[in-house]
């Protein structure tokens, strides 16, 4: 499969033309009818199945595409040296084709998937395994509005990305997205968006067309983005999220969150900024919420010297329980959020941490660049423990008096082998900190991965 990946790559090389269309993890937001009348567009196979018309006007037209993956990771000591699996190594299998069907305003998406893994030491999860099954399906209409509006009404199953994906994402990076089935109503004018939504997310399943929508969570939400100055934007959002049976230091009860938040973001020369801040409320059974987090990125460009490195700094904090025993339920919920939240190594999700994430990444050329990430992990609460990035309690407060969970050092690259193949490795280190050898195993995570992309 790895030779047949490297002919595609060798027999696809980018055009001038098709560079200008960015293909992206959100494969409906690819726009290829920009390629229309370009000469060379027919330069590469894979090109030719890009806005294909089907009537002698152009009103009906066929973009026809797939990824396929193989990834590898391998741990030693994973969780710390926590059972059943600590010393793991698996092969995760992805497929997605799709097809995009345009009818002048109207439009049909689908996009399936098969997902498999093989070798997981404690059982294939729902980010891990889908069998055959549909990953996207909906319907939108795309309505003028004067000269510069637009409004799409959408309804289906689809994968949804708010912002940096904070809160909301395609949990791409695991083996399995996160869709949703439900509505979402866009209205767009220049520069500026809002859109409205209700969905529930799909409860993923091992076997083959066994995906179903939850019948106990759903979320809704309102989101606005817009420019406040030249290379400065925006994001105001209001999402509503209900769970019939949330689970939080043993307790099992309904959940009804309310999170408010502010992003800004843009960049000026050469530096680039992404902060935002998140307000939570509501009720955990007879507990009220209150929560927040303030996630931070900011970058600094060198991009006239060699390998044009690029320094960036994250900092994140977000707010733990102080006591089970209370009336306050004060753990931050980061509902969906993206997969792999603070690199190839996540052990630990957004809940109850502060954390500093200081990187550099340079471009070595050819296509291939590299990254080196230093992590240092604190809880907030003393009196809440750890949570993986599904949200699961990995490790109790117990008796650990200590803040410090640990320290992470990772090393990646990856090589832009084509416009439709790329290569990417890792090598990640987790050294466990007071908090943790306090409550239990601590020895030091090892992994490496690798990944073949191949995305046309």
């Amino acid at each position: 499969m790895i030779r047949a990946l490297l002919l595609a790559a060798s027999i696809g090389l980018p055009s001038v033309a098709e560079a200008q269309v960015a293909q992206t993890n959100l494969r409906y937001d690819e726009d290829w009818s920009q390629l229309r009348g370009t000469p060379d567009r027919r330069a590469d196979w894979w090109a030719r199945l890009k806005d294909r018309p089907l009537d002698e006007d152009g009103r009906f037209t066929l973009t026809l595409g797939a990824e396929a993956r193989v990834c590898y990771e391998g741990f030693a000591d994973n969780l710390w040296g926590t059972p059943p699996a600590p010393d793991d190594g698996y092969l995760w299998l992805r497929v997605m084709p799709l097809a995009d069907l345009h009818a002048g305003p109207a439009r049909i998406f689908v996009q399936g998937i098969g997902g498999y893994a093989r070798g997981v030491g404690a059982g294939a999860g729902p980010a891990d395994e889908t069998g055959l099954d549909l990953l996207q399906g909906f319907a939108d209409i795309q309505l003028p509005i004067g000269d510069r509006a637009s409004l799409t009404l959408r309804a289906g199953r689809e994968l949804i990305a708010l912002g940096s994906e904070r809160l909301v994402g395609l949990r791409y990076g695991p083996n399995i997205p996160q869709p949703f089935d439900g509505v979402r109503l866009m209205l767009e004018r220049g520069n500026s968006r809002i859109e409205a939504f209700h969905g529930k997310p799909m409860a993923v399943q091992s076997g083959n067309f066994d995906d179903r929508r939850s019948p106990t969570k759903q979320l809704d939400g309102f989101y606005v983005t817009t420019p406040m100055a030249t290379g400065v934007k925006v994001d105001l959002y209001a999402l509503r999220y209900s769970a019939a049976a949330a689970r939080y230091a043993g307790m099992i009860a309904r959940e009804r969150r309310q999170t408010y938040g502010v992003r800004l973001f843009g960049t000026h020369a050469a530096l680039g900024w992404n902060w935002e801040a998140m307000l939570q409320r509501g009720r955990f059974g007879s507990q009220s919420i209150k929560a927040w987090s303030i996630a931070t990125e900011t970058s600094y460009a060198f991009a006239d010297t060699p390998l044009k490195p690029r320094l960036r700094l994250r900092a994140n904090a977000a707010s733990g329980d102080n006591d089970p025993k209370d009336d306050r339920l004060g753990t931050f919920n980061a509902l969906f959020p993206k997969g792999k939240y603070f690199g190839e190594l996540t052990p630990i999700g957004p809940r109850n941490i502060l954390n500093l994430h200081p990187s550099i990444d340079v471009d070595l050329g050819r296509g291939l660049t590299a990254e080196l990430a230093v992590i240092a992990y604190w809880r907030f609460s003393r009196g809440d423990g750890i949570y993986d990035v599904p949200g699961q309690l990995i490790r109790a407060a117990g008796q650990g008096a200590s803040r410090h969970i640990g320290n992470q050092v990772e090393l990646s690259a990856n090589w832009q082998a084509s416009t439709i193949l790329s290569v990417s490795a890792s090598a990640s280190l987790f050294r466990a900190g007071d908090f943790l050898r306090q409550t239990g195993p601590a020895r030091p995570i090892r992994m490496v991965g690798t990944e073949i992309l191949f995305r046309f």
